[in-house]
């Protein structure tokens, strides 16, 4: 991380050698969105620890793809105003309104052959201000940049989309903490949470010295402990836990489609039956 304490909304890192940036922070749990908008949620401590894992810094100021999938993730009435400014801004820079025909043009006061761009932008912050909005030019030009530079995401109130972490307000380093003594005894016998609070304490004092991390109470504990190790079967089978640890990574990842064909995931052994197929031959190229 270079010496980075923690990372920023606006950070990319590489990820399942994937580019993702990282879109949300609330406490330990990060918001992704990869490069063709597909979210996913993450540890902080699990996405610093995972093999492959790389910090790249902020985005270069490239065009961002549109993260249609990530407005799925907010409240209904926010997606739908990110909708609305979205269409009025288009209007704002074309000068033409979304869904009347191609035939039809601009309105007179968004003509960008008779009105300069802060002509056109005064223009929409009245017209809003009409429909109730409390907007001034300043918002509009603020909400244009944001729609450049993020797309329909950068257009979503961020305030109502804070995300609920399934460790809630648990220290950082308690969290990570937790996940680390965890992972370090899926080949013991299973043991209590009891003696996981004590190899907790103890690697807590370890690393930031006696005293200076404060440990929650017993049952605020066990529930932080019951977050971090759902579905590890940390006090479940022992056999049933190390079969969890060695489970390689699925062959495929979540992905997303919009429309029919335009995703194929396939196998090896399907390719090579396909070229066998394909050319009639059972030499299949390495």
């Amino acid at each position: 991380m270079s010496g980075r304490a923690a990372l920023r909304v606006g950070d990319q890192v590489r990820l399942d050698e994937r580019l993702h940036t990282v879109v949300g922070l609330s406490g330990t749990l990060v918001r992704l969105a990869d490069e063709a908008g597909r979210a996913s949620l993450v540890l902080l401590p699990h996405l610093l620890a995972a093999e492959g894992f790389e910090f790249l810094g902020q985005r270069d100021g490239s065009p961002v793809v549109a993260p249609f999938a990530l407005l799925d993730t907010v409240p209904p009435l926010e997606a739908e105003k990110a909708t609305a400014w979205e269409q009025h801004l288009l209007e704002l820079e074309s000068g033409r309104q979304s869904g009347i025909g191609a035939g039809a043009g601009p309105r007179p006061e968004y003509d960008p052959a008779r009105h300069t761009l802060e002509e056109r932008i005064a223009a929409k912050a009245t017209e809003l201000r009409a429909l109730g909005w409390t907007v001034s030019a300043r918002t509009v030009e603020r909400m244009r940049t944001r729609y450049r530079d993020q797309g329909v995401w950068g257009l979503v109130d961020h305030r109502k989309t804070r995300l609920s972490s399934p460790t809630g307000r648990a220290d950082e380093r308690v969290v990570a903490a937790v996940a680390d003594v965890l992972a370090a005894q899926v080949e013991d016998s299973t043991g209590t949470r009891g003696r996981v609070r004590r190899r907790v304490e103890a690697l807590l004092t370890e690393r930031h010295g006696a005293g200076v991390v404060r440990m929650p109470s017993k049952s605020a504990f066990y529930r932080l402990v019951e977050a971090v190790s759902t579905g590890t079967h940390a006090f479940g089978s022992a056999s049933s836990r190390r079969s969890q640890a060695r489970r390689p990574a699925g062959a495929f990842t979540p992905s997303a489609a919009c429309r029919p064909g335009e995703l194929v995931q396939s196998t090896r052994l399907r390719w090579m039956c396909w070229w066998s197929w394909r050319t009639g031959s059972a030499a299949v190229p390495s």
